[in-house]
């Protein structure tokens, strides 16, 4: 079986893989599934405190026996810990939680209006430099958050995770990413499975003998500088979504893919956290 590891992607020091585990939402024997993706070769776990999940991942790493430089674990610090004590004594939490010593990639879940920028981002950079984490970055900016990021931010930001897939354009934003020389993380990147019911995917999947998630996942990791973090529930889909570095899609069928975005169907808008989004053209 085909490691994670068959693709990676490089931003400002980090070599992260460009496929990840997704462990939000896991009902049902969490911590098992988590040691599954690690057997089946997955080597980026990604969590936050917000998913309630940090502990049955720590769990399932232990389980899965595989050294700690071996893998990369990302966690998040939710937006009601923007404030610098707060946001680090989050942090803190999280490593107790998954009993590790550092995360990999430590992220500023969602964006806080009500505290500024330079505050939070510096308690980002000081838990990198406090050893809590190895790289830093964020989650769900905009253009203008993540130029403000960058800009006020005393260490190099790694990736935006945000929600992308084909029904959803971000071009705008991929376009600021690599100004910045980051990656795009593609969280929902089957749109919450809306894709893998569409005829466009459908009839690609057949032609190449893969099913729908699979083209959806390849299409993404495909675009330059662009990971994914797929969640799944079941073994099989476990060890499928990881199975995407053996084909490629065509030029013709990339393009199939992205008109798809004409679309523009959003998952994840919680009112209570989601900024104002920028307004993605296609082209």
């Amino acid at each position: 079986m085909q490691s994670s590891k068959a693709l990676t992607l490089t931003a400002h020091g980090a070599t992260m893989p460009a496929i990840g585990y997704g462990t939000m939402e896991l009902p049902d024997r969490p911590a098992e599934l988590v040691a599954f993706a690690i057997a089946s070769g997955y080597r980026l776990i990604d969590t936050a405190r917000k998913y309630g999940t940090e502990e049955r991942v720590g769990e399932g790493i232990r389980a899965s026996g595989i050294a700690r430089s071996e893998l990369w674990v990302t966690t998040k610090v939710t937006e009601e810990n923007a404030r610098e004590a707060d946001f680090l004594r989050s942090a803190e939490t999280s490593l107790k939680a998954l009993g590790l010593d550092y995360v990999d990639l430590l992220l500023v879940h969602w964006p806080q209006p009500n505290v500024p920028l330079t505050e939070t981002l510096g308690a980002l950079a000081k838990a990198k430099r406090q050893g809590l984490a190895r790289h830093i970055g964020v989650s769900n900016y905009t253009i203008a958050m993540l130029d403000e990021a960058v800009h006020v931010c005393p260490e190099p930001l790694v990736t935006n995770q945000i929600e992308y897939h084909a029904y959803l354009p971000q071009d705008r934003m991929m376009a600021a990413l690599r100004r910045h020389g980051m990656i795009l993380t593609a969280y929902c990147p089957t749109a919450r499975g809306k894709l893998l019911d569409d005829p466009v995917i459908g009839e690609i999947a057949k032609a190449h003998g893969k099913s729908p998630a699979q083209i959806c996942l390849r299409w993404l990791i495909q675009q330059p500088m662009v990971a994914a973090v797929p969640r799944a529930l079941e073994e099989g889909h476990i060890v499928e979504n990881l199975d995407v570095f053996g084909f490629a899609l065509s030029d013709g069928e990339m393009k199939q893919v992205s008109a798809l975005r004409s679309r523009k169907i959003r998952i994840a808008d919680p009112p209570q956290r989601a900024p104002k989004w920028d307004l993605e053209t296609v082209d």
